[in-house]
């Protein structure tokens, strides 16, 4: 018997503001969003955080004085300084003896923070770790640029993981791959130390592309065919390799769940991978749009919804800004209702 991490609860929270893509535009139709969760002006990161945490607390009767790790995954934070999560620490009013960390990360970012969280579980750190998913990208893009705005939403999620003894390991087979070479497909150039310098002018001059598009270099820049053909790319190799070196096929896997981008990346996605087309595969973002590191949580939030049966092998997978990519399996039919340790 060892000590062990898994997956104890997750929530999710939206804004309590949407706005819809127009239903007969041909992009939408692609890319299968309907409609997305947006920030309100005085609404950050935090707040959204927070928000998915109490629901989190409430839902399940979570003892906040039994959380020893609060781990805040965003690329959208409050301020320079302090971390995020100490901000969010003191809102909760979580115990002082209690571990923060920021990390920026994106698309990739869930399977990051559930391998910290084992990490700190495995090795006698803590036994509960708060893991918080949580961005406002839209505060990030242009209302012109009709390439990107259709794509993104603002949510959080909150994942607990705690521990147990068993001999059964409920998260494995972590793998993760990095090409910074290629970095400037999806970036924001302007607002930290880079550019720190430049005039305000240069910072929010507006580019113009073919198509009418509108970007500034305070705002997301995507190079959405090069993004697509890197996930091509690396995703199905990442794929094979965590099958294998686990001892599973495909047919062995209970669930897919991927980073929730939009519906014709996902589609890309599993036919590149030759996945078959069985309900296993979960591909719905329709309502709240590629919501960057809280993508997986929320999804798995909404099979609960749909009563789908959560498995025992479920392979996690997470691609991106990064340009980053990795993916884990999951035991997550603890869970299931009927399920216990």
């Amino acid at each position: 018997m060892a000590k062990r991490a898994y997956i104890k609860h997750i929530t999710s929270y939206y804004p309590n503001n949407f706005e819809f893509n127009n239903p007969e535009n041909r992009i939408t139709s692609k890319i299968g969003v309907s409609r997305r969760p947006i920030a309100l002006p005085n609404e950050c990161a935090s707040d959204l955080a927070v928000e998915a945490a109490k629901i989190m607390f409430e839902k399940y009767n979570v003892n906040k004085e039994d959380i020893d790790a609060l781990i805040l995954c965003t690329e959208t934070p409050d301020h320079i300084m302090p971390s995020t999560s100490c901000i969010i620490h003191g809102r909760l009013g979580l115990k002082t003896n209690c571990m923060c960390l920021d990390y920026n990360h994106g698309c990739t970012g869930y399977i990051y923070g559930l391998s910290i969280s084992k990490a700190l579980i495995e090795s006698g750190q803590a036994n509960n770790v708060l893991l918080l998913t949580a961005d406002t990208l839209s505060k990030l893009i242009h209302p012109k640029d009709m390439r990107t705005k259709p794509l993104f939403g603002d949510a959080a999620a909150a994942t607990l993981l705690s521990s147990t003894y068993s001999r059964i390991e409920y998260l494995r087979g972590f793998q993760f791959g990095t090409n910074g070479v290629d970095f400037m497909k999806i970036i924001v150039n302007y607002g930290m130390m880079r550019m720190k310098y430049a005039s305000k002018e240069e910072a929010f001059r507006e580019i113009e592309d073919q198509y009418g598009n509108v970007r500034t270099d305070a705002t997301v820049y995507m190079d959405g065919k090069g993004v697509v053909q890197f996930t091509q790319t690396v995703v199905p190799p990442m794929l094979k390799s965590i099958l294998e070196s686990n001892m599973l096929s495909l047919d062995d896997i209970d669930n897919f769940i991927f980073h929730q981008a939009n519906k014709f990346m996902l589609q890309t996605i599993q036919k590149a991978c030759k996945i078959p087309d069985d309900g296993r595969y979960f591909n719905d973002c329709e309502d709240t749009g590629n919501t960057a590191s809280a993508t997986i949580p929320i999804a798995i939030n909404k099979m609960q919804s749909l009563n789908i049966p959560l498995g025992r092998r479920v392979l996690l997978m997470g691609f991106g800004v990064g340009l980053s990519w990795g993916g884990c399996i999951a035991d997550l039919s603890l869970m299931n209702p009927e399920e216990e340790i």
